[in-house]
């Protein structure tokens, strides 16, 4: 069964074939850039469970969620509310971001940011850096083993952290054998869409010590926040009912728990 990732990463797959830009060039231009903010640092030094809040206009399942929003303003509103990390979506077509949305954010506070999006080549990896993202996502199921291994090596020399996500034991395995340090289980079912909380409690229990854990998707609230802590994680990485809520602050401090 074709699941919407299979969609979004075969358009992204095309647009990188015809990518034609020095790698070269733009590793050597990444490479004098000015240190990153250190996003897993700050997930990691968290008392309690670290909220990456995210800056998310829409999506493919629900459409606009919230098409309108100013990033600088809701960056500095999740600061305020207590956000340790941000996350942004850059990808265009399917969820309205753009890299705008990342640098306007990251300009408007000093929270570390990841570059939400379907990294699938090395230019992506790079792109992140140079746009000023701080952490980059690559998405255990959009790739081979080998990308996988590949792209983090590749961030990891340009000063990125990496998320690495993941639906289950499988996919672990192959984010632990990239050297991922920082992992997030994405509690969302890639066929159904729907959100399967059992899915993160069970794995919470399943990762090194090594690693900083990071439940994604499908928080809807402090149960949610409180179950997954307990469940073992570091962090939760929030998006739609932050964005949606009529005081993204408010909404954010009762998650951390």
């Amino acid at each position: 069964m074709t699941t919407y990732l299979d969609k979004i990463v075969a358009r992204h797959r095309d647009v990188a074939a015809a990518d034609m830009r020095s790698l070269d060039a733009l590793v050597a231009e990444a490479r004098e850039l000015t240190p990153t903010r250190g996003f897993r640092a700050a997930l990691a030094a968290a008392d309690q469970l670290a909220v990456i809040s995210e800056i998310k206009r829409r999506s493919p399942s629900k459409g606009d969620l919230n098409a309108g929003l100013d990033p600088a303003e809701l960056a500095a509103t999740y600061q305020r509310g207590g956000a340790t990390c941000l996350s942004v979506l850059t990808d265009e077509e399917h969820f309205g971001g753009s890299a705008a949305d990342l640098q306007v954010a990251r300009s408007a506070c000093d929270l570390p940011v990841l570059r939400k999006d379907f990294t699938v080549s090395a230019h992506d990896v790079v792109d992140a850096r140079l746009m000023g993202a701080d952490c980059v996502l690559l998405i255990a199921a959009a790739l081979s083993p080998g990308e996988v291994n590949e792209y983090h090596a590749l961030a990891t020399e340009l000063g990125l952290d990496v998320l690495v996500e993941i639906h289950d034991e499988p996919e672990m395995e192959v984010a632990l054998a990239a050297g991922a340090t920082l992992i997030g289980v994405n509690q969302r079912d890639l066929v159904t869409f729907q959100v399967d909380h059992a899915r993160a409690v069970r794995m919470g229990s399943a990762f090194p010590d090594t690693v900083v854990k990071v439940a994604e998707s499908g928080v809807r609230g402090r149960a949610d926040a409180e179950s997954l802590r307990a469940a073992g994680y570091d962090a939760v990485l929030v998006g739609e009912t932050l964005v949606t809520a009529p005081d993204p602050a408010a909404a954010l401090f009762d998650l951390i728990v």
